[in-house]
């Protein structure tokens, strides 16, 4: 191919490119223009209470896990949710809230928070959280003290980037892929869940249903019985859930068909 032609075809690739990602961006401006994003509230006065979702502990003698997620804070929001893990062991008094907060680095502190007693269904900055996984059962103390291991080796604790990851969405996937008895399938919302550990470009997804490539979250296709095909292109995740018969859009997040 000569390096007219060879120019040609890469500038015909970067068109198409443009315009996949135009049309990708088409949902978290919907979301932007649309949704109930709250603009206007400062961060230090939005609330962060409990959304009334979890059982209270004492409520519930068996053990739980609930993964929860909620939209980013203001403009954020439009694209992508912040997730985290709660737990309660059997008999236990309270909640152990496990997530990763960026703001943390510019006090020297761990990512990694690790909170007993707080709201597991908090609301993120105003943000109503939405359940994403509930798992209970003879196994779920035992998963629970896997959680717990996983949080304290998670690789990135003094390291953070909203875009493309390691986020918090990243942390909550490297737990699931830790404990894959969760089967959790994270919503194409998330992220930062693409962002493969120690720089590994293929490996299970968060559900452990199944495989993905992925360049450092950026660029990348999976193929899970949970989370069905994905396509993410630059953290815009797009594809077809074929176990819940769902589009998995950009910005939108899940939509049943």
């Amino acid at each position: 191919m000569s390096n007219r032609k060879f120019f040609r075809a890469s500038l015909r690739l970067l068109r198409r490119l443009v315009v996949l990602l135009l049309i990708l961006l088409l949902g978290p401006v919907a979301v932007l223009a649309l949704g109930d994003l709250d603009m206007q509230t400062h961060w230090r006065d939005a609330s962060l209470s409990s959304s009334g979702l979890a059982p209270k502990p004492s409520q519930l003698q068996d053990p739980i896990i609930l993964v929860y997620g909620a939209r980013a804070y203001n403009w954020r929001g439009a694209f992508g949710i912040h997730t985290w893990i709660a737990t309660k062991r059997r008999a236990g008094r309270y909640y152990t809230v496990y997530q990763v907060i960026g703001w943390n680095l510019h006090r020297g502190r761990s990512v990694v928070m690790i909170s007993r007693g707080d709201p597991p269904d908090f609301r993120w900055f105003n943000a109503q959280p939405e359940l994403l996984a509930e798992y209970r059962g003879e196994e779920t103390e035992g998963l629970i003290d896997r959680i717990a291991l996983a949080a304290r080796e998670y690789p990135y604790p003094y390291q953070y980037r909203v875009w493309p990851g390691p986020n918090s969405n990243t942390f909550t996937a490297y737990i699931a892929r830790r404990v894959p008895e969760l089967g959790l399938d994270l919503p194409p919302t998330a992220i930062g869940k693409d962002y493969l550990p120690g720089g590994a470009v293929i490996g299970t997804t968060p559900s452990g249903s199944g495989w993905q490539f992925s360049l450092f979250g950026l660029l990348g296709v999976s193929l899970a019985r949970a989370e069905g095909f994905e396509f993410n292109l630059l953290g815009l995740s797009f594809g077809f859930d074929i176990d819940d018969l769902a589009l998995r859009l950009p910005g939108v997040g899940r939509v049943k068909l």
